[in-house]
């Protein structure tokens, strides 16, 4: 693929925060490809029991977060998929707080959300990998606004970054404080 980034247009306003998050001239799927390693690297040398802390009351615990991001890619990697392949119908949003509420994520092991992760990452690489430049500009309609594959992609990337970011800001501190 190529770091062509997406435009104005291709996404709506507040993934823009994402797509920024991606350094420009990074390609997103050498990006998806890479940050596992970042993922781990936070996660080693965490206990079960701080992995299951928030760092402020009402907030996510780590297991919640990562079952998030999971759960977050799956969603952004079956829209690319649909667009990709010029489905053309209006996909609906998806409430987050209530998918962390139902996950049960603080009842599984971090090994196992670890695993679920690779996985997960895995697919999400292997069809990135599979989508010619047509594919990567067709676009689609999600949560009522435009996206396109490529979009997608430059997203799915950017929402993992703003992740590690609240975690080496907020969480790490307080559990190795």
């Amino acid at each position: 693929m190529s770091t062509t980034r997406p435009v104005e247009g291709d996404f709506l306003p507040y993934a823009g925060n994402y797509i920024n998050l991606v350094p420009d001239g990074t390609d997103p799927v050498e990006a998806l490809r890479t940050q596992p390693q970042q993922i781990h690297a936070v996660f080693a040398g965490l206990s079960e029991t701080q992995t299951e802390q928030a760092y402020a009351p009402g907030k996510w615990t780590l297991k919640e977060m990562l079952l998030h991001q999971i759960d977050t890619e799956r969603i952004f990697s079956y829209r690319a998929l649909r667009f990709a392949r010029a489905d053309s119908q209006n996909l609906l949003g998806f409430e987050q707080d209530d998918y962390v509420a139902h996950s049960g994520a603080n009842a599984r092991t971090l090994a196992s959300l670890l695993a679920e992760y690779d996985a997960v990452r895995a697919a999400t690489v292997a069809l990135a990998e599979s989508f010619t430049e047509e594919q990567l500009n067709r676009r689609g309609t999600a949560n009522n606004g435009p996206a396109t594959v490529r979009a997608l992609l430059f997203i799915t990337a950017g929402h993992e970054l703003h992740h590690l970011n609240i975690i080496r800001e907020r969480y790490l501190p307080i559990l190795h404080g």
